[in-house]
C-alpha cells in the first residue's frame, strides 16, 4: 500500500488543502461464528472481555480502513481527512463496519 496521510482532523499540519477529490469509503460485513458464539455465551455468564469478538471487529475495522485508503489512492489523493468509523447491524448475527473520509490533494504551507 502506498503511503498516504490519514487523519480524523479536517487539516494536516504544515499543509493546505489544495483540492477536495471527494468522499472515500470502505466497508466490510462480518458474521458471527458458531464456535465463537459458544465461547461468548460462556463469557456472558462469568463476565469479561469477549476476545473473539474484539479480534473480529479489529480485523473488520482494519479492512474497512484499508479499502477506504485504497479508494483514495486510486483518486490520486495525498491524504484522507475527517476519517470516521461507523458500525451497523445488517442482519441478525452480522455487522457492517464502514470507514469514510474526504480524499484531498495537499500543498505545502499553512
Amino acid at each position: 500500500m502506498e503511503e498516504i496521510i490519514a487523519t480524523t482532523t479536517d487539516f494536516v499540519p504544515g499543509y493546505k488543502v489544495k483540492r477536495v477529490l471527494g468522499v472515500v469509503k470502505g466497508n466490510t460485513v462480518r458474521a458471527k461464528h458458531i464456535g465463537k458464539d459458544i465461547v461468548a455465551g460462556l463469557k456472558n455468564i462469568v463476565g469479561g472481555e469477549i476476545q473473539e469478538y474484539t479480534n473480529m471487529l479489529a480485523d473488520a475495522r482494519q479492512e474497512s480502513y484499508n479499502r477506504m485508503v485504497n479508494e483514495a489512492i486510486k483518486l490520486g489523493a495525498d491524504a484522507v481527512i475527517n476519517i470516521r468509523f461507523m458500525t451497523s447491524q445488517t442482519m441478525a448475527g452480522a455487522a457492517e463496519l464502514l470507514a469514510y473520509g474526504t480524499a484531498v490533494k495537499l500543498s505545502k504551507g499553512e
